[in-house]
C-alpha cells in the first residue's frame, strides 16, 4: 500500500492505536508535570549554587547536566552575582551567540569557546576583587 507521500508502507508494521493511557507510572500529563517539577527544582538548586559561588558557570557549560539542556544562555549567565541582562547580552554578542540559545543546542566549538571565555571572565573579576 502506498500513502499520499509515495513511500510504501506495510500495514503489518504499523502498531495499532492504543486507546488506554500508560498505566505503569500514571497518565502521561502527570508524568510530564512530575518531570517538569524535577527540572525546575534542580535548576533552582543549581542557580543558588552558582550565586553562592560554589559552582562555576564555565563548568556547567562544559558538563551540560540534564537539568540545563533546555536552559537559555541568558538564564544561566544571569544566575551569577553581578550579571544582569545587559552584561550577559554584551558578553554573548561578542561571542556571536544569542541569549535565547539553549545550552543543550550548543555545538562543541561554541561550548568550548563559551566555557573558555567564562573562565577567563571569572578570573578577571577575582583579580579585580583582590587588588
Amino acid at each position: 500500500m502506498t500513502p499520499m507521500g509515495g513511500v510504501p508502507v506495510d500495514a503489518a508494521l504499523i502498531a495499532p492505536a492504543s486507546t488506554t493511557a500508560p498505566t505503569a507510572h500514571g497518565p502521561q500529563h502527570m508524568q510530564a508535570l512530575a518531570r517538569a517539577n524535577r527540572v525546575r527544582l534542580a535548576r533552582a538548586e543549581l542557580k543558588r549554587s552558582i550565586a553562592r559561588g560554589d559552582t562555576e558557570v564555565a563548568e556547567v557549560v562544559q558538563a551540560c547536566p540534564w537539568e540545563t539542556e533546555s536552559m537559555t544562555l541568558a538564564e544561566l549567565l544571569t544566575s551569577q552575582r553581578r550579571w544582569g541582562r545587559t552584561r550577559s547580552r554584551k558578553f554573548l554578542l561578542a561571542l556571536s551567540l544569542s541569549e535565547n540559545k539553549r545550552l543543550g543546542t550548543l555545538t562543541p566549538r561554541q561550548r568550548a569557546l563559551l566555557s573558555t571565555e567564562l573562565a577567563s571572565k571569572s578570573g578577571d573579576t577575582r583579580e579585580a576583587v583582590l587588588v
